[in-house]
């Protein structure tokens, strides 16, 4: 189960460079063919980015090992593993660059949180968020380590690592959604002089300049129609996931949507900084990633199709006129997409578990 983002909900292979494959520059084909594992054996891999070499990276949120303490949250107790990673893919050769990166078990909820995306900016160091899923208060249960989650780290290209933000104690402090505090640091977009950030716990999309958070958007919760679904669900929570910048200019956030992960809940939101986020793409299912297509025609990555993570994974096309194409790729709870200069997809697959996680390259 992709437990981090249930928690936060309750309470990139190509050689181009770095400046035309930045991740608010994305850019995808017009089809799909049978996928190809490029990459295998990650742990749980999740975001992906290129770096200034134009090597794809994928970050990796860490095993099931458990290495230090833990510490009792809303669902279990999150335990001190320490086995996040960075691995590369370099001209054919997959290495990881990067190990030993902030990471948690919880293993009664099956959950494995740590790097959840990567983004590079410029030609400098990639700036990596770590998760948590639950009160940023409780990091403080393991020790020195607690504060390396709920975080942004910068990563060097040898590999060595700091703490560069913390949004996990700007949701202590702020609570920008309100509700209970929860912070779940996700997807990660790396521009000149400012990174953005959304945080899946706190329903909120961060600003970072110099180290310091601010918030530029929160996201609402969705009603759920009497009756739709068994259980005593009157909402369901946005769980932003992904930040992009689109082909307008305004930045994209897309949203997993919280219990009971509804099909059709999930959404698009257009945002405008000092403006209200308004929807763009409703409709869409347990969303964890998009893309942009040089005309203007966004790719939607959707982790399942059916409540509580059922089903197959899908990449979702709308076109400019909203016309919608569902690809004929089942994919296995999958957490990232990016795309090379050789109009490939590239996916983040079998995101959810230790060992076995893959990239796919998806050729048009």
């Amino acid at each position: 189960m992709f437990a981090a983002l249930l928690l936060a909900s309750c309470a990139d292979h190509s050689t181009a460079p770095l400046d035309v494959l930045a991740k608010q520059d994305k850019v995808a084909p017009q089809a799909t063919g049978s996928p190809v594992v490029v990459m295998s054996g990650l742990d749980s891999p999740r975001g992906l980015a290129f770096g200034p070499e134009g090597a794809l990276y994928v970050v990796e949120a860490g095993s099931t090992q458990i290495n230090g303490p833990c510490v009792v949250v809303a669902r279990g107790s999150n335990c001190y593993s320490g086995t996040g990673a960075i691995t590369r893919l370099w001209k054919g050769r997959q290495e990881r660059i990067a190990s030993g990166l902030p990471s948690y078990y919880n293993p009664g909820a099956l959950d494995i949180g740590g790097p959840q995306d990567i983004d590079f900016q410029g030609r400098g160091n990639g700036f990596v968020t770590t998760g948590w899923a639950a009160n940023p208060a409780l990091r403080a249960g393991l020790g020195a380590n607690g504060s390396s989650f709920a975080a942004m780290i910068r990563v060097t290209p040898n590999g060595d690592w700091k703490i560069v933000a913390d949004p996990g104690t700007h949701e202590l402090l702020s609570n920008p959604a309100g509700g209970p505090l929860d912070s779940n640091p996700y997807g990660v977009l790396a521009e000149a002089g400012v990174q953005y950030l959304v945080d899946a716990g706190g329903n909120s999309l961060l600003k970072v300049i110099d180290g310091v958070v601010s918030t530029v958007a929160i996201f609402p919760s969705t009603p759920i129609a009497p009756g739709s679904f068994p259980g005593p669900f009157v909402s369901s929570e946005a769980v932003p996931t992904e930040v992009t910048r689109g082909p307008d200019g305004a930045l994209y956030v897309s949203t997993l949507s919280g219990v009971p992960f509804l099909p059709g809940a999930a959404r698009i939101y257009r945002v405008v900084e000092g403006q209200a986020p308004t929807v763009h793409a409703a409709g869409l299912t347990q969303v964890t990633d998009h893309a942009w297509g040089p005309d203007g025609t966004l790719y939607v990555l959707q982790y399942a199709s059916a409540p509580f993570f059922g089903g197959p994974g899908r990449i979702v096309r709308i076109a400019t006129n909203g016309a919608r194409t569902t690809l004929p790729v089942a994919l296995t709870n999958p957490t990232a997409i990016i795309v090379g200069h050789d109009g490939a997809l590239y996916v983040s697959n079998r995101g959810n578990v230790a060992s076995v996680g893959q990239v796919l390259r998806i050729t048009p």
